[in-house]
């Protein structure tokens, strides 16, 4: 039976929040999932929300997931579209999983007019490099990524 990618849905949640704690397990930082059933069913699936999910089966069995938000270029005056997370289990890799849901992604910028389809990937997964390679995709060297959170995001946001 194929791959079949579906629009994920509020009862997904509890497999979402799987899928991103496997991930957090791989990417060596479970201890910083702070996300819970509620709290994906209500920043994915509730009023309001940008962020959307799809889900990756294979014979009724979810296998993978992508996570993504909409984004914007100022100087293409062009909405983006902005890869969060992409997760296939461990037993489906190899199968085509991350890139049909990758193939699904672009299908998706390129319906809503998006004029860029973006991502990171943490630079010691060469797993993910290699498909991001195979695909055309094309690593952005230039820009160095920042972050702000937890208490130092309080902190500035607290300044006078």
């Amino acid at each position: 039976m194929p791959l079949l990618i579906r629009e994920a849905c509020r009862q997904d949640a509890p497999t979402l929040l799987r899928f991103i704690r496997e991930l957090a397990i791989y990417e060596r930082a479970e201890h910083e999932v702070a996300a819970t059933v509620e709290t994906i069913e209500e920043s994915i699936f509730g009023n309001g929300s940008v962020t959307r999910a799809l889900v990756c089966e294979l014979d009724g069995e979810p296998i993978g997931m992508a996570i993504w938000f909409s984004s914007y270029s100022t100087w293409q005056a062009r909405n983006g579209l902005y890869l969060e997370d992409l997760y296939v289990t461990p037993k489906a890799r190899g199968l085509g999983a991350g890139k049909a849901l990758l193939k699904r992604l672009a299908q998706i910028a390129v319906e809503t007019g998006c004029g860029r389809f973006e991502w990171s990937v943490l630079d010691w997964n060469t797993p993910a490099i290699r498909v991001y390679d195979a695909i055309g995709a094309e690593p952005q060297s230039e820009w160095i990524r920042y972050r702000l959170s937890g208490d130092r995001l309080e902190a500035f946001a607290a300044e006078n």
